[in-house]
């Protein structure tokens, strides 16, 4: 839609990440008909691609890079990763020199939003023997420290500075506009086309076996419902088309149209879909 408008195909990652919490949420309301494979499947997939969606951030949509900024961000991540290896478990120190990295990471034109990764990669997170993760490990600790600042707080006014789309001055020739189509159609057709497409592929050559108890019309309804894009998507828009407020407006339509068909026809296609019986348990002697 945008492949001869070198303005507007800036936009071209806006489509890339899935709204975790939106499509589990309609996962949550369709209740048991979907099986909880498929929920861990959308929870991996949608973290997996907003992970690839902050490098895409990081790699594409950053100012003019300041490599003396930039080293000094690598020293400190190096400082961090030294500290994790050497075996220190005391949260202030990785706090402190995240604070440090921040701000070489803010000076040096890559976005922020990349330090955080980072830093979250260094902190100590040890396995206990026989289990998948230890609750004391200070990764843990943090996490259930700020997981109520940033679910109760961080997260809402993300979402509400970012989501906010005005339709005083919206006109119905927007809905045709190529940068309101590029994102509801990266959305709707990209994202079912790639998360689908690559499940099959995947496990036609035996690289993968589908999500248990999953038949294939459900694993569709879940590639759809990845379509949901919202928070991200809307970030990324912001930041591709940070001054040109006409195009920031097609951008959050685009991605609301997109997000909203994706969700009603995700939701239709797992409504409608004949769960997989589960196997017959032979008889007890």
């Amino acid at each position: 839609m945008n492949w001869h408008s070198p303005g507007t195909l800036r936009g071209w990652a806006i489509p890339a990440a899935t709204d975790i919490a939106f499509a589990l949420g309609v996962l949550a309301l369709l209740g048991s008909r979907v099986p909880v494979s498929l929920k861990i499947f959308l929870t991996a997939l949608a973290i997996i691609d907003n992970l690839g969606a902050v490098l895409i951030i990081a790699a594409f949509y950053t100012a003019d890079l300041s490599l003396p900024m930039l080293g000094g961000a690598a020293v400190t991540f190096a400082v961090l990763y030294g500290l994790n290896k050497a075996g220190v478990s005391r949260l202030l120190p990785y706090l402190l020199l995240g604070v440090v990295l921040w701000q070489f990471v803010l000076k040096s034109g890559v976005h922020t939003i990349i330090a955080g990764v980072l830093v979250a990669l260094t902190i100590p997170l040890r396995p206990s023997i026989g289990k998948p993760d230890d609750p004391t490990s200070p990764l843990h600790k943090l996490e259930h420290t700020i997981h109520p600042w940033s679910a109760y707080l961080v997260l809402p006014i993300f979402g509400f500075a970012n989501a906010g789309v005005s339709l005083s001055g919206f006109d119905p020739h927007m809905l045709l506009d190529p940068v309101t189509l590029g994102v509801a159609l990266g959305l709707l057709l990209g994202k079912q086309l790639g998360v689908f497409g690559f499940v099959l592929a995947a496990v036609k050559l035996g690289l993968a076996q589908r999500p248990s108890r999953a038949s294939c019309a459900q694993v569709y309804g879940v590639a759809l419902l990845c379509g949901i894009g919202f928070t991200m998507s809307l970030f990324i828009g912001l930041l591709a088309f940070a001054k040109n407020p006409a195009l920031e407006a097609e951008t959050k339509i685009g991605v609301l149209v997109g997000s909203l068909t994706c969700m009603i026809l995700g939701a239709l296609v797992l409504l409608f879909s004949p769960p997989v019986a589960r196997p017959k348990r032979s008889p007890v002697p």
